[in-house]
């Protein structure tokens, strides 16, 4: 499996980046080497601000197999509002969308996730997305198969209901491999589990040491607190995303290269990363 990062801005986009979004593929001969359906197989992480439009750079929307959303803040959900109209309207949708059968396309987040949305693109009370999005709590699966991945959701430190996820798939060189992504949190010990023995942890570093040690925890973690997080967990690769514009991003990368010894990288939109 493969990670594409499509939006790694913190809070908002940025000038050249939309906010949190990640495309996870499979491609078929994976699928198949690992005794699953031979097609590819993509999961969208997050689908913050201005990140459909990074997703189209990709593949088709209507490729998608499922969405996880990690929490209810505008950065890593407000575009499922764009990919409902992109859904509803497309007017081959049903040639389009699994195999033609139009089903519905699964979306695993918090528990208001479904009416969240709703609201957002402005529906009214009873009004509902069911025929396009099949809205389903990460509170009440403990972990899903979507095709030949394997998600586990985390609930983090964050001031709303989050949740990072473990995914567990085909490696690239063979074998298994395991992304670990934190959505929003700051130090805890379900985060350090989620991340344990990852091949890749993709991690949020919105804050700086020093700089915000005034603000109240529980939010996000610094580039500092991202590398202790990957040396406690034993991750083997870290790549930091989530960074406000306000940010230095070569800051963020020396704290957290500061505090873990391993391969350590800023996301980058569109580039791939092999796992």
């Amino acid at each position: 499996m493969r990670l594409i990062p499509l939006g790694v801005s913190g809070s908002f986009p940025g000038p050249s980046t939309p906010a949190s979004s990640y495309l996870v593929r499979v491609t078929a001969a994976e699928a198949a080497a690992a005794g699953h359906e031979a097609r590819d197989w993509n999961l969208l992480l997050d689908l913050g601000n201005g990140a459909l439009g990074a997703l189209q750079q990709q593949l088709d929307p209507m490729a998608l197999d499922a969405v996880s959303i990690s929490h209810l803040h505008p950065d890593h959900c407000a575009d499922l509002a764009g990919l409902y109209v992109y859904l509803r309207y497309h007017p081959v949708r049903g040639s389009l969308r699994d195999g033609g059968r139009g089903a519905p396309l699964p979306v695993y987040g918090p528990s208001t996730a479904g009416r969240h949305v709703a609201l957002s693109y402005g529906l009214s009370e009873g009004e509902s997305m069911a025929n396009d999005f099949d809205f389903r709590s990460w509170a009440e699966h403990p972990s899903v198969q979507v095709g030949p991945l394997t998600i586990e959701p985390y609930r983090v430190f964050h001031p709303v209901e989050t949740y990072g996820v473990r995914v567990t798939g085909p490696s690239t060189a063979g074998g298994t491999a395991t992304l670990a992504y934190t959505g929003d949190t700051d130090a805890c010990e379900s985060v350090v589990e989620l991340a344990r023995d990852a091949d890749l942890l993709l991690s949020e570093a919105a804050f700086v040491e020093g700089r915000d040690d005034v603000v109240e925890r529980g939010i996000h973690l610094t580039g500092h607190r991202a590398g202790r997080l990957a040396t406690d967990a034993g991750a083997r690769r870290l790549l930091l995303t989530h960074l406000p514009v306000w940010n230095d991003p070569a800051v963020s990368l020396a704290e957290a290269r500061g505090a873990y010894a391993g391969p350590v990288d800023l996301a980058r939109p569109g580039t791939p990363y092999d796992i």
